[in-house]
């Protein structure tokens, strides 16, 4: 007697079928699919890539480096003196005319300081008086004394000559004689030494007039000095520009030295840039240099090279040949590539992530038949916009410049264009 079939063990059976049905349908078109792929290749769209023509043109050399746009005038202003800030008159932000007001500080002690260095000024100065009048009354008393000792001497000789001459006639005595020209003689030696003494103290005198005049003109130089300092504890705008630091904590006390403000003109600029040692000696003053902030292009000059090196990275600096481009503004961070060589007649192609420096390189090339073929080429020197050539890609040839990392291991790919 036959059994009854279930529902539930038909539905089974029917899922069971259905199950092999499809099973068998996947590995199908898994098989279509893979004999495809190694029958035609894989196929990538047009539109998804960059891709742009070899041609032959220059290509200048550079070397990169990194900067930094900073006013092309900037100047700090700091405290002369230990003080105190008493007002402040201006915020960061503001635009200063020259000489306009920043802050005052408390100068009192320095004010002080000035008062007695002018009593000092004044007292040197007396003395410098003093001490020329002292001298001309000593060497004044000293000519009065050897005129005076020249007629003494002309005298005794006068009483030789005399001497002698009684002598001759028989009313005089050889001893009168002897003791006349012993008297000239001693005459004739203290003349000698009082020429002598005023010589040297002529000269004695000289030399303490002079440090009496060094003194005096070390105290001038010493006020001279406190009035600047006094001047430039006036704190004041050096020039026209926009206060872009200030020191604002009024009654706060202050050392020598200390910032007070800085004052810059933001409507020019330059570049701050650093570049490793091993590329610094390929850069000189007057290259040109391509800057590249954001996707904004401009260019400048390297003007000047720090001669020192630090922490491996040598500092220059670059002037715009537009400073006052609408794009600029302080702090802004700068791609540099500073021109070192050109090289004309060169195969090149644009420049892209694809270019990490000079070497051998896998890229694709569109081929007649609209399939990319990849290729070993190699690669030179580069610039912002172009790489050069050296060998693998004739003038005219199309080269995919995007990102192919994905197709790393594929030697052709059929490409599929818009629109197909």
């Amino acid at each position: 007697m036959d059994k009854e079939i279930s529902k539930e063990q038909i539905r089974k059976e029917q899922m069971r079928r259905w199950l092999k049905i499809g099973v068998a349908a996947f590995a199908v078109i898994a098989a279509f699919g893979i004999g495809s792929h190694f029958l035609f290749g894989e196929t990538v769209k047009e539109e998804d890539l960059t891709i742009r023509q070899a041609e032959i043109g220059s290509v200048e050399s550079t070397v990169s480096a990194s900067g930094k746009i900073v006013p092309l005038y900037e100047q700090a202003i700091v405290s002369p003196v230990a003080t105190r800030i008493m007002e402040i008159y201006c915020t960061e932000g503001d635009s200063v005319e020259a000489g306009q007001s920043l802050l005052r500080l408390d100068l009192q002690s320095a004010e002080s300081d000035l008062r007695r260095m002018g009593d000092e000024v004044s007292m040197k100065q007396n003395e410098i008086e003093q001490t020329a009048l002292n001298n001309e009354t000593y060497i004044t008393d000293l000519e009065m004394k050897i005129k005076s000792k020249e007629m003494a001497v002309n005298h005794l000789k006068a009483e030789v000559s005399n001497e002698r001459r009684l002598d001759s006639i028989g009313s005089g005595t050889g001893d009168r004689i002897r003791q006349a020209e012993l008297a000239y003689s001693t005459g004739l030696l203290e003349l000698e030494q009082l020429r002598t003494q005023l010589r040297n103290e002529r000269k004695a005198h000289a030399a303490s007039y002079r440090s009496k005049q060094l003194e005096g003109s070390i105290s001038r130089r010493n006020l001279e000095e406190m009035e600047r300092t006094l001047d430039d504890a006036k704190v004041k705008a050096p020039r026209k520009g926009t206060v872009t630091y200030l020191y604002k904590d009024l009654g706060t006390s202050i050392s020598a030295g200390e910032k007070l403000a800085v004052v810059s003109d933001l409507t020019r600029f330059k570049i701050t840039g650093n570049i490793s040692e091993g590329s610094a000696g390929k850069i000189s003053v007057g290259a040109p240099v391509k800057v590249r902030i954001g996707r904004h292009a401009t260019t400048g000059k390297v003007s000047n090279i720090s001669p020192q090196s630090k922490d491996g990275m040598t500092e220059f600096t670059v002037m715009f040949d537009d400073d006052s481009d609408k794009i600029l503004r302080s702090g802004l961070t700068t791609e540099l590539n500073i021109v070192y060589d050109e090289r004309e007649g060169v195969v090149r192609i644009p420049n892209g992530q694809y270019f990490q420096g000079p070497g051998n390189y896998l890229l694709f090339v569109k081929t007649a038949d609209n399939r990319l073929e990849r290729r070993n080429v190699d690669l030179g020197d580069s610039n912002f916009d172009y790489v050069e050539v050296v060998s693998g890609i004739k003038p005219g040839e199309m080269v995919v410049i995007s990102d192919m990392s994905s197709f790393k291991k594929h030697n052709s790919l059929k490409m599929k264009g818009i629109g197909k």
